[in-house]
């Protein structure tokens, strides 16, 4: 089984929570026993996760050497420069080694479809703000977010659009769908 699910901000990705006071978890909203996340996005990320009761499966969707893409939209501080851009597709130099190349490109406006976020990202008055997307192959920790701090321009919002064929296409934050 394989479970598509749009995860809203704030939301831990498993079903439990020991601290005090507890946090929301996914199982405020998956009711499919036996299924768990393949991956990880964190409790300030929104968007596509995948949950499945296949350990093989899990393993084919997280692993890096099956070149799963994860394709992104990052609403960043500032906006993008060529040279920013370029920095990103060449990979940066992170404190726990060089990432791989990104797919990255700027978006002309926030994407279309995409819901409010609930509370709203702070916005500052003389800093502008725009939109990436960006794919990657690896999965680091807070990679996304790292990687555009490290040349200047840090994440106000991400939202993962797609795990290799795999995309939100219409869920709303909390709903799931079992995919085929």
């Amino acid at each position: 089984m394989l479970i598509a699910f749009n995860k809203p901000y704030g939301v831990l990705c498993q079903f439990t929570d020991r601290s005090v006071p507890p946090r929301p978890t996914l199982a405020g909203h998956i009711v499919q026993p036996g299924v768990y996340p393949a991956g990880r996005l964190d409790f300030d990320s929104e968007g596509l996760l995948l949950l499945t009761d296949d350990g093989a499966l899990a393993h084919r969707l997280t692993d890096p050497r099956h070149k799963q893409a994860k394709t992104y939209w990052v609403q960043v501080e500032g906006v993008a420069t060529a040279a920013q851009l370029a920095q990103l597709r060449r990979g940066v130099l992170l404190n726990d080694g060089p990432t791989l190349p990104a797919q990255v490109s700027a978006l002309p406006q926030q994407p279309a479809g995409l819901w409010p976020r609930d509370p709203p990202v702070r916005f500052r008055k003389s800093v502008p703000d725009s939109w990436l997307e960006l794919s990657l192959h690896e999965g680091r920790n807070r990679q996304v977010r790292r990687m555009t701090a490290a040349v200047g321009l840090p994440t106000l919002r991400l939202v993962r659009q797609r795990i290799g064929g795999h995309a939100l296409e219409g869920l709303q934050p909390g709903q799931w769908r079992e995919l085929g």
